[in-house]
């Protein structure tokens, strides 16, 4: 009867978990890869103390961190949390204190602590009942918020989010246009108008300015005194990849003002030389620049600037450094003296068995590439862009390959096109969409 009594309290204390409203009931499926690309990110954001997001970035790396393996870190992390939203918010409680206190009931319970699981679901229950929700159909406006932008982090865009908190509504544009940044046509006049309104409401927020300007300067508009000016403002900044400086390089580049993106970076690594953060910023600038040129003609200073650069990111990144492993086998390849150092990068990385359908896809789209322009091995560079397209979970890489394709196809110059033509008919719908 005891056994029985004590497996009905575990299954009680079960439901009231899985009831809790936090990162352990929001996020059920991760992968190794897309934790460490958000550990990688929430470290960049940095830990300055005016962030509005700091309670919630600790929060989510609690969560990031038990996932990965790591019980004790990630309980102080969810223990800096708490401190930092009272302290930020200058109060001891208030509903924004739900998703943490979830958390770490969540925790103690995988770790075998009821006691203290317990004590947090009270918490939680005394919370609610003191801060209820506008409706019981609905969630209170700070969790609403914290669940978008946690999705918002795993991927996920469309979620409900409260439009009278301005810095979430900031957050929510800074992730949707984020998501669309490979997008030829622009984005939506919906999202330009959310970016619009955000811009307005949140004048200090610079990345929200960045994104606004980018846009404005893809639809033609005048906008490079604007952006020397941002770019002034982005530097008496803390160091942060909130800070609004990537999107601004983009809109350098789409401006074709490359050296004053390169000029904007080496200037703030001079401020900053050791924040990792800038070193990769200045990474992807300098990869621009020498992929512009179709021939060898950037000049051996950019070229060498570049390689130790992207050498020196690897270095600081390795959880993550995949895409920039690539990059460099790329820049090698522009190189007089790198050209068979980028052919041997390239098979290392082919040899890789642990790359996820995304990686693949972008290792032999860029690897087709290279073996076009640098070893003038047609054929070889069409079976790799079709292994890129047939695979089904279809990234942006592999949508590209499909494109290669059938250019090469509408061409119509060389014997493998009946090939190609019969290939691209054959190909499985798109899983991805």
């Amino acid at each position: 009867r005891i056994k029985g009594a004590e497996t009905e309290d575990s299954s009680r204390t079960l439901s009231k978990l899985e009831a809790l409203e936090c990162h352990f009931t929001w996020v059920k499926e991760t992968t190794r890869s897309q934790l460490l690309h958000i550990r990688v990110q929430l470290e960049d954001i940095g830990t300055d103390e005016g962030n509005f997001w700091l309670g919630s970035i600790y929060n989510l790396w609690g969560f990031v961190l038990y996932e990965l393996g790591s019980s004790k870190e990630a309980h102080q992390y969810f223990r800096k949390a708490t401190e930092t939203l009272q302290r930020l918010r200058k109060e001891d409680e208030g509903p924004w204190l739900m998703v943490n206190y979830g958390n770490l009931a969540w925790l103690h319970h995988h770790l075998g602590e009821e006691t203290k699981s317990q004590d947090y679901l009270s918490k939680v229950e005394a919370l609610k009942s003191k801060f209820p929700s506008p409706s019981q159909d609905e969630l209170h406006p700070e969790i609403y918020a914290e669940k978008a932008w946690t999705l918002m982090k795993f991927g996920k865009k469309k979620q409900a989010m409260q439009p009278d908190m301005v810095q979430w509504q900031s957050s929510r544009v800074i992730a949707l246009a984020s998501a669309a940044k490979h997008c030829d046509t622009g984005l939506s006049d919906d999202l330009m108008q959310e970016i619009r309104t955000a811009r307005e409401q949140d004048p200090e927020n610079l990345y929200v300015a960045a994104v606004e300007l980018k846009e404005r300067g893809k639809k033609g508009e005048s906008v490079k005194n604007e952006a020397e000016s941002l770019g002034q403002k982005i530097l008496l900044q803390p160091v942060s990849s909130y800070s609004g400086l990537k999107p601004l390089l983009m809109l350098h580049r789409q401006l074709g003002s490359l050296d004053d993106a390169i000029v904007l970076t080496e200037e703030a690594l001079e401020r900053h030389p050791d924040e990792r953060y800038l070193k990769r910023c200045a990474a992807l600038c300098y990869k621009w620049k020498v992929l512009m040129f179709k021939a060898d003609r950037a000049d051996y200073c950019t070229i060498e600037r570049a390689i130790k650069l992207h050498e020196e990111v690897i270095d600081l990144y390795q959880d993550t450094s995949f895409v920039k492993r690539v990059d460099l086998a790329y820049v090698q390849a522009k190189s007089s003296h790198g050209r068979e150092i980028a052919y041997q990068m390239f098979q290392d990385l082919l040899a890789r068995r642990d790359l996820d359908s995304e990686d693949k896809q972008l290792l032999y789209y860029n690897y087709a590439r290279y073996l076009h322009f640098h070893r003038q091995d047609s054929n070889e560079s069409i079976r790799y862009h079709m292994k890129s397209a047939e695979i089904q979970e279809r990234s942006l890489y592999g949508k590209l390959s499909i494109k290669v394709l059938q250019k090469i196809c509408d061409r119509g110059r060389i014997r493998m096109c009946p090939e190609i033509r019969k290939f691209l008919e054959n190909l499985p719908e798109d899983d991805s969409e």
